[in-house]
């Protein structure tokens, strides 16, 4: 896996059910290394930090090989890399391969996959259809979140190299499906369920549907 893109986003107005929001979803790539703060990426808007950034959403990863999927819907739209709001764009990226509490190393930073992304409001108005949230949730390659382990910089061209693979996890694509299925995978949540990379709000919700 390598970086192919780095993105990042200025804050953008928006109007939502007659309300102007604020987003950081418009990233744009850019040729400079970036670096990772403690909870962000640095000079990376972040406005609503109720459900971005901090320690479990730090940076969003997202796959280059999920493109041309994409396009193909959305032929239409002004490509470039960062479209889905990631601060990287990887290439080689694949949800089935990578587990959640998995350790890498990225330029001069430690970092930790934490969840998927789950879609809102924001990328359907980017796409220009909400139809694009349920196209992304029964897709199922979302990218991921990362929490930043030690502090530093990355850049285009730089290796994600696996340092740790967390044992007894499952992997960022069987705990996408498991937050939106309607029938939980009972042992998915049991492996998942005292894995501290996940949030603990987010766990408990998971282990609300043991039998």
């Amino acid at each position: 896996m390598k970086i192919i893109s780095t993105n990042i986003g200025k804050p953008t107005t928006i109007s939502w059910n007659g309300k102007e929001v604020t987003t950081g979803i418009y990233k744009k790539p850019v040729n400079h290394r970036i670096l990772f703060g403690n909870q962000c990426v640095q000079n990376d808007e972040i406005s609503d930090r109720n459900v971005h950034g901090g320690e479990f959403k730090a940076c969003y990863l997202f796959s280059s090989d999920q493109y041309s999927y994409w396009k193909n819907l959305y032929p239409n739209l002004d490509w470039e890399y960062g479209m889905f709001g990631e601060n990287l764009t990887i290439s080689g990226l694949n949800e089935k391969d990578i587990c959640v509490g998995d350790i890498f190393e990225i330029g001069t930073s430690l970092v930790q996959v934490t969840q998927p992304r789950e879609p809102c409001f924001k990328l359907g108005i980017k796409f220009g259809s909400q139809q694009v949230v349920k196209q992304f949730i029964e897709h199922g390659y979302p990218g991921t979140y990362i929490r930043i382990l030690e502090e530093g910089y990355v850049k285009n061209g730089d290796s994600l190299k696996l340092v740790e693979r967390v044992k007894d996890s499952i992997s960022t694509w069987q705990l996408f499906n498991l937050l939106y299925s309607k029938e939980k995978n009972q042992e998915h949540i049991k492996l998942i369920m005292n894995n501290n990379a996940l949030p603990k709000r987010k766990r408990n919700k998971l282990i609300s549907f043991l039998k």
